[in-house]
């Protein structure tokens, strides 16, 4: 079951997972980071370009989902680095230090708490993030160009591609596709029908987001929607 609240970090949201036994699940991409737990052990989801699906691995999962652009700073990682990865957070940092975290988070009373709480003080400890990468989200996922944006935001083309894959992992291009994704994904499941749903979330037509929901998602927009794969 998959259980999922807004975080005391600012545009986090923290969640579990227990899934059913060897049940593979599809995660869409979104345009976020996570920090992950999982029978113990403290591991980070970079920003996925495709659907990931999993390998059904048995036991709980809890994670603090960041805002897009918001993860880089606390992990000390380009997020281009991390880009379609899963990685033990040892990996990144020293292993005495993750060894220490993961048995803080492990001696929480709950693991989502105990990730919180880590994602607070790393928040705590880093710089404020950069006020341009959340205007860049918001344009971006209001459906607006690239060039508008950059052109709006005062940065040229080569900067805003530059610290896109710093922050995001891809360039605006790209989140902008994943963006849009997201909300032909809202309407569609509040029951606007497809051709619609292709209008008002930005695409050429219903064909074109039939072909974008397959490269991103992996399976038909039906199929999606059904909850199937």
């Amino acid at each position: 079951m998959y259980v999922e609240r807004a975080s005391r970090l600012a545009g986090a949201v923290v969640w579990s997972n227990a899934p059913e036994r060897g049940g593979a699940a599809r995660v869409l991409p979104d345009g976020c980071m996570d920090l992950l737990w999982h029978q113990g052990r403290l591991l980070v989801a970079g920003p996925d370009t495709h659907a990931h699906v999993t390998d059904g691995e048995n036991g709980a999962w809890a994670g603090v989902r960041f805002y897009p652009g918001t993860a880089p700073a606390l992990l000390g990682v380009p997020a281009h680095e991390l880009r379609d990865r899963r990685v033990e957070l040892a990996d990144l940092w020293p292993a005495a230090e993750v060894r220490r975290l993961e048995a803080r988070v492990n001696a929480a009373p709950d693991p989502v708490s105990g990730l919180e709480d880590l994602a607070l003080r790393q928040a705590a400890g880093a710089d404020p993030p950069d006020p341009l990468l959340r205007q860049v989200v918001t344009a971006l996922g209001a459906g607006r160009p690239v060039a508008a944006t950059a052109d709006e935001l005062g940065v040229g083309a080569r900067q805003l591609h530059r610290r896109s894959l710093t922050a995001f992992g891809y360039g605006p291009k790209t989140l902008a596709r994943i963006l849009r994704l997201r909300r032909a994904l809202a309407l569609a499941r509040d029951g606007v029908p497809f051709a619609d749903t292709a209008a008002r979330a930005g695409y050429a037509d219903q064909a074109h987001l039939a072909r974008d929901v397959r490269e991103l998602a992996g399976l038909p927009l039906g199929e999606l929607l059904a909850g199937r794969g």
